[in-house]
């Protein structure tokens, strides 16, 4: 169905803008923590205009707050990647550069979707994707091309992180009909593009793309990890605790 594609999309900005979120007045410094909550901002907007989208393509009379704040764990589909822990700033930096670079070719091809606000929702968030690979691009730089104790921290996290990264490719989850009508993207044809871009910002920082032989998966069939169910708690209490509450 159009609406769950739609609605994979806005769960991975949403699960993505609450973590990103969490680094608010924790961030290394004052200026990063500025620019993680714009960030944030930035993708929890585009998750809205998905949400949106994808209650209405749904047609159960349900909202963007709905959505976000009165589905059970199993019901999100996100990939679990962008669910992980922040971890050691290091961490968060990898996971930014992996997600963000995804995102940024996803909606690249997504301006030429079939669905026309689909098309422009991703019209739109292309040009801020573009910006946070740039920002983490930079960190990337920075902290792998650093001090050792940077180098084998950006190291750990890469190797943390790494395995989290082959779900964003898988296509099983889609319906082939969307792909047939030109209204979604294979995620396999951004694989190249994706990892053309990564592995070059880590070779000029150093670092080498890790090896693995473990792929973890099941986001996009409600399978997560054991973090999520923390993460929903925090980021639905309010809303659960005070139902149709207005400031």
């Amino acid at each position: 169905m159009r609406s769950d594609y739609v609605l994979a999309l806005a769960d991975d900005g949403l699960i993505a803008a609450q973590r990103l979120a969490e680094w608010t007045s924790r961030a290394p410094e004052l200026e990063e923590d500025v620019a993680l909550a714009n960030i944030a901002l930035d993708t929890l907007g585009q998750a809205r205009l998905l949400l949106s989208h994808a209650g209405e393509l749904e047609g159960a009379g349900r909202d963007e707050d709905d959505l976000a704040y009165l589905r059970d764990e199993q019901d999100f589909r996100n990939c679990q990647l962008v669910e992980l822990d922040n971890g050691d700033f290091a961490v968060t930096i990898v996971k930014l550069l992996c997600f963000a670079t995804y995102q940024h070719e996803l909606y690249a091809a997504l301006r030429r979707s079939t669905d026309e606000r689909l098309a422009a929702i991703a019209a739109k968030a292309v040009t801020e994707t573009e910006y946070h690979v740039d920002h983490a691009r930079l960190w990337t730089l920075r902290l792998g091309d650093g001090t050792p104790e940077a180098h084998r921290r950006m190291t750990d996290a890469l190797a943390r992180i790494w395995p989290y990264t082959h779900e964003l490719f898988e296509a099983g989850w889609i319906d082939p009909e969307l792909l047939a009508e030109g209204v979604a993207v294979d995620p396999a044809t951004l694989r190249e593009p994706w990892l053309s871009t990564v592995d070059k910002t880590l070779v000029e920082a150093t670092l080498a793309v890790p090896d693995d032989d473990w792929a973890p998966s099941g986001g996009r069939h409600g399978v997560h990890t054991e973090v999520m169910g923390y993460l929903l708690a925090e980021m639905q209490y309010l809303h659960r605790a005070h139902p149709g509450a207005t400031w």
